[in-house]
């Protein structure tokens, strides 16, 4: 009889591609990882790794179990989502991957209302870039993932998931008060072509986001620094170091020195929520969508209110 932990493990060296990938996957020590495939190799009674380098692979019998690995865990989980559906109500553990800004805007509401509505659903959040959050909802190491995508650079979804859209995010654009444009009611990108920007780490969804606008306005962009953070990033901005992008969500108190200017090309962030699609019947899914859909909506309410007030 295959030990089912086992076949999570092989799982997961097939879709990291490694042993400390795995490891760091199922959040256990590489020993354990190797000790659960040496078993697994006695069950079956043949190598199902071998030496790759300073690495391994998985041999030919090793492929063809992982392929029946990911297939039977698949059907596990099914299982699991159909017997929780069947109890009728949100239990047990779901793990939550969310961006920083969502994690700031959304989170706080949407879990306070679970946690009452839900007191037997125990609820994981983790701090995580929407392209790493996705992958990890695809291995099965998260259950649901806060993305982003823009409005004119769509990001996208594994076929494996379903999406629900929570709300559009206005961003404006940030400045020194000193700044030449500070005064401005409102801005077009394409004022911005001399300055500095600050802007997120390379490689990542919003930096190539934020390049290939402004070169669509006919500017090439100058990243002055880099920073993750946006509370850093509004820093730099205070010290006259450059200018940025500033989402509106989750955005907090705002330096003294800084000027939020709103963009007359209304840039903006789509918000939304992804999980896995054999995992719909889950109450607890169910249930942390329903409630992030209230906060988003709440979010919205806030903003056409402030909106209202300044006349935009």
């Amino acid at each position: 009889m295959l030990n089912l932990e086992r076949l999570r493990t092989l799982d997961a060296l097939a879709r990291h591609g490694s042993v400390s990938g795995a490891a760091d996957g199922l959040h256990v020590t590489t020993s354990a990882v190797s000790q659960q495939m040496a078993k697994l190799e006695r069950e079956v009674g043949q190598p199902l790794l071998a030496k790759n380098g300073r690495g391994v692979r998985l041999t030919d019998a090793g492929r063809l179990l992982a392929d029946h690995a990911a297939r039977i865990i698949s059907q596990v989980e099914l299982a699991q989502a159909d017997v929780e559906a069947q109890r009728g109500c949100a239990v047990g553990e779901l793990r939550i991957g969310a961006f920083p800004t969502a994690m700031r805007g959304l989170l706080p509401q949407a879990l306070t209302a679970l946690r009452a509505g839900h007191p037997e659903l125990r609820v994981l959040v983790r701090e995580q870039e929407p392209e790493d959050s996705m992958a990890a909802v695809v291995r099965g190491d998260l259950d649901l993932a806060l993305a982003i995508d823009w409005h004119n650079k769509r990001m996208p979804v594994p076929a494996e998931l379903t999406r629900a859209h929570l709300l559009d995010d206005s961003c404006d654009i940030a400045v020194p008060a000193g700044h030449r444009l500070a005064a401005r009611d409102r801005i077009s990108l394409a004022e911005f072509a001399d300055d500095d920007w600050i802007s997120w780490n390379e490689g990542q969804f919003c930096h190539e986001w934020l390049v290939y606008t402004l070169r669509g306005t006919g500017i090439e962009p100058r990243i002055a620094h880099i920073a993750e953070e946006h509370h850093t990033q509004l820093a730099f901005v205070e010290a006259g170091l450059g200018v940025c992008v500033a989402p509106r969500l989750g955005r907090g108190p705002v330096p003294a020195g800084v000027r939020l200017l709103p963009v007359s090309d209304a840039v903006r962030r789509h918000v939304y929520v992804v999980w896995r699609a054999d995992a719909d019947r889950r109450p607890s899914i169910r249930a942390a969508v329903e409630a992030l859909g209230q906060a988003a909506a709440a979010v919205e309410r806030v903003e056409r209110g402030e909106q209202a007030e300044q006349g935009e």
